[in-house]
């Protein structure tokens, strides 16, 4: 009956308000009607007091039917009230759980974009150092170098390079990789003009990008003529010589907009190489140096598996010789049998000997007699 059913102004109205004020409109509708049925009376003639009695009468029973009407009327809008302040409740839960879940799902989402973002932060703070160090002509060679040497290391066993190895004409290259089967050392050179780069990364008009673009092409063509000039040599190194460029961006602004760069290049016999490229080359160094070691390997099978053979063929002429000696051996117990059995049969005719000669009743005379024939063959057989 607390439910509230509508504003007046500012001011709710409850549901028992309602019905209460319902029921009060209903009574004095009610007392209007018993006085004006009471004035009509006294004025009216006695008959028509009492249709007027029996009117009222039956106002009343209509009273209090409307009253029931009402009051079924106001628990059926509590039930329903009750229902949506049921479902009311229900709805703001969920609609709260919702909220909560995305609330923790676009928790999560923050917490990645922050470590998204701290992740960009320490980027570029890197990007600042490695900026920092190729403005450095002394730093960015280091750079240059420590890429090289560590592209190098991860890809050739020890032994199969040197950096800063001294050639016949007292020039030092970066890194001189050792080919196999004695071919002449490749020569990696790890020194890229960057000053001419940077100035056309950092031109701020055509005129400016012009005379950047000039500088850059004159400095690359002379340490390439100079690599050619002081790596190349015949017998010593090969004919082919990388220049390294420490960038894959560089790499590809070279070939696309300085193609004449890199055709002198080729004709200089010097290869320019990025990160990439020098890694897939090392690569197959790699793989030769792999395919002499196993060349190496297989002639030390096929040696060992000739010796094999060798030793395979003695033990079959060993095996022959010990078949035949086996059967020497069973010819000589086939002997031994036969002269076992004989034994055997001379034993038994020794022990009837004996026997006889054993016996009481026979006189003394009868030994000088002549032998059994079997005593004359046992003696003639021994």
């Amino acid at each position: 009956m607390n439910q509230t059913v509508g504003f007046l102004g500012n001011q709710p109205i409850t549901l028992g308000a309602a019905a209460a004020a319902l029921a009060a409109v209903i009574l004095v509708v009610a007392i209007l009607v018993v006085a004006w049925a009471r004035a009509a009376a006294r004025r009216a003639a006695p008959d028509v007091a009492a249709q007027i009695a029996v009117q009222i009468a039956e106002f009343a029973r209509l009273q209090s039917e409307l009253q029931g009407h009402v009051k079924s009327m106001a628990l059926g809008i509590s039930e329903r009230l009750d229902g949506l302040g049921h479902r009311f409740g229900q709805s703001m839960a969920e609609t709260t759980q919702a909220t909560q879940s995305s609330l923790m799902q676009l928790n999560e989402r923050l917490a990645v974009i922050d470590r998204a973002q701290k992740n960009i932060t320490e980027l570029s703070g890197q990007m600042v150092e490695l900026q920092q160090v190729l403005g450095n002509k002394q730093t960015r060679g280091a750079f240059g170098q420590a890429r090289m040497e560590a592209i190098v290391r991860d890809g050739l066993p020890v032994g199969g390079y040197s950096f800063q190895a001294t050639l016949s004409n007292r020039s030092r290259p970066d890194c001189v990789v050792a080919l196999p089967n004695g071919a002449p050392g490749l020569v990696i050179d790890a020194k890229f003009p960057l000053e001419a780069w940077n100035a056309i990364r950092a031109a701020s008009g055509p005129e400016a990008l012009r005379t950047a673009q000039a500088q850059f092409r004159r400095d690359t063509l002379a340490h390439i003529k100079a690599i050619s000039e002081k790596y190349l040599i015949p017998g010593e190194t090969q004919d082919t010589a990388f220049m390294f460029v420490p960038s894959e961006s560089i790499f590809a602004d070279i070939h696309e907009h300085f193609e004449d760069v890199v055709q002198q290049a080729h004709r200089h016999r010097v290869v320019i190489v990025s990160p990439s490229l020098l890694m897939l080359s090392i690569q197959v160094v790699q793989a030769l140096l792999k395919d002499q070691r196993m060349r190496e390997q297989a002639h030390i099978i096929r040696d060992q598996v000739v010796q094999l053979m060798q030793d395979v063929g003695r033990l079959e002429d060993r095996v022959r010789k010990l078949q035949i000696h086996f059967g020497q051996t069973g010819k000589d117990i086939e002997d031994i049998l036969v002269s076992t059995r004989k034994i055997a049969a001379r034993s038994e005719r020794i022990g009837g000997v004996e026997i006889e000669a054993a016996e009481p009743s026979r006189p003394a005379q009868s030994r000088t007699v002549a032998r059994d024939p079997r005593q004359t063959d046992l003696l003639a057989g021994e």
